[in-house]
């Protein structure tokens, strides 16, 4: 029996190793391969962690359940409707709400990794999303410990989900002699060459202003980050004035 027990208790060893290094082979090719938006490796971080979790347990579980006296209390505790009753009203109360929680905020994202949040008195970054507790760090480098069950409940402000969308606005002023509409069409051209994996809606073109002798007239779209923003901001002057210089408007 003791050389039973000894293999098992190997071979459960030697599975949550296998488990905890391919985790670690699979972090680091999807670190060199993917550039994960903060939702998706949110997402990716919980669900591993879920994964981790249970295989650590199952395994951990099936080695002490080879002992025969570890069993026979086992069974002994488990016949007790009482002992189960109380456990799982303990569980649900703390462990597996914020569980559950934990779980609840990883796909509707209130909050991401990364995120400027404030929620429950804590005010930071969004750190780590944990199976129990979220991690907020903050400006002066400490650390906040939420349950996720607060997440779920408190009112979270989310200071980057809010200005996820940086506005880019370029203004040209053309002569009130020329073609407007013409003018639209080519404003509407230049912004749809603009990269859809940079910007977060499409480019909207209207006459934003008339004066006595000019028009002007306004592209907006939104990126997704404030370099971005710039970028396409000074790639779109450049296209726009190259073309009304291409036709004509411009000297």
């Amino acid at each position: 029996m003791d050389t039973e027990w000894i293999e098992r208790l190997a071979v459960a060893g030697v599975v949550l190793l296998a488990t905890l290094v391919a985790v670690r082979l699979a972090d680091r090719m999807i670190a060199k391969r993917f550039k994960l938006r903060p939702e998706t490796l949110t997402v990716y971080r919980v669900i591993r962690r879920t994964v981790i979790a249970v295989i650590v347990a199952v395994g951990v579980l099936s080695a002490l359940l080879v002992i025969p006296t570890i069993r026979a209390v086992a069974g002994s505790i488990l016949a007790s409707s009482a002992v189960i009753a109380l456990i799982l009203g303990l569980a649900a109360q703390t462990t597996l709400s914020n569980f559950v929680a934990g779980i609840l905020v990883a796909f509707a994202q209130p909050l991401r990794l990364g995120d400027s949040v404030a929620v429950a008195g804590a005010t930071g970054t969004v750190q780590q999303i944990g199976l129990t507790y979220t991690v907020i760090r903050a400006a002066d480098g400490a650390r906040y410990y939420v349950p996720n069950a607060k997440l779920a409940s408190d009112t979270i402000r989310n200071a980057t989900i809010a200005g996820a969308e940086h506005i880019v606005t370029v203004k040209v002023s053309v002569p009130l002699s020329a073609d407007l509409e013409r003018m639209l069409e080519i404003l509407v051209e230049e912004a749809g060459r603009l990269p859809d994996d940079e910007i977060v809606r499409q480019p909207n073109v209207y006459v934003s202003q008339v004066e006595p002798t000019e028009a002007v007239l306004t592209v907006e779209a939104a990126a997704r980050t404030p370099a971005q923003a710039t970028a396409l901001a000074s790639s779109l002057r450049r296209a726009v004035i190259d073309r009304l210089k291409a036709e004509g408007i411009y000297g």
